[in-house]
């Protein structure tokens, strides 16, 4: 699971659509939904976190945060993919490059021994969440202006 220092300097969300499965160690929102549910399909309303699956469908993800516009994603670093391109540099309001690299933690609570092996980054979609970022006090790089060119 998202480490907990992460969700408590963001405030409260309403939907964890991809939550850790129960019993998770510290909630991520007011409403989870977990496998077998599908995220994606259900319903989202209020305010959402969302640390998707790492993968090919992660982009599947990001589209579903833009759609919504009240949202914030945790994902690796990877600027320079088509996904990333598509997904972040042109739908989000704001992203928070997070400094060093996280450490995830056990279904127990436990945290990993190894970092996550690569750099995080938060998406923000929506205004609200950019200035979430701003205001979390989290060790980063804030970028909420840029232009996509080509």
């Amino acid at each position: 699971p998202t480490p907990p220092s992460i969700i408590e300097a963001l405030g409260t969300f309403d939907l964890d659509p991809c939550a850790a499965p129960s019993p998770r160690p510290w909630p991520t929102a007011v409403r989870h939904i977990e496998l077998p549910e599908d995220g994606l399909a259900a319903e989202w309303s209020g305010r959402v976190w969302c640390n998707p699956p790492y993968g090919k469908q992660i982009a599947r993800w990001l589209d579903r945060c833009a759609e919504h516009g009240n949202a914030i994603a945790l994902i690796f670093a990877r600027t320079e993919t088509e996904a990333f391109f598509d997904t972040v540099w042109r739908k989000a309001t704001a992203v928070l490059f997070l400094e060093g690299r996280l450490h995830f933690h056990h279904v127990g609570g436990q945290r990993a021994a190894a970092n996550s092996g690569a750099p995080s980054v938060l998406v923000a979609y929506g205004a609200n969440n950019a200035e979430a970022l701003r205001d979390s006090g989290l060790a980063g790089s804030l970028v909420n202006s840029w232009e996509v060119l080509a």
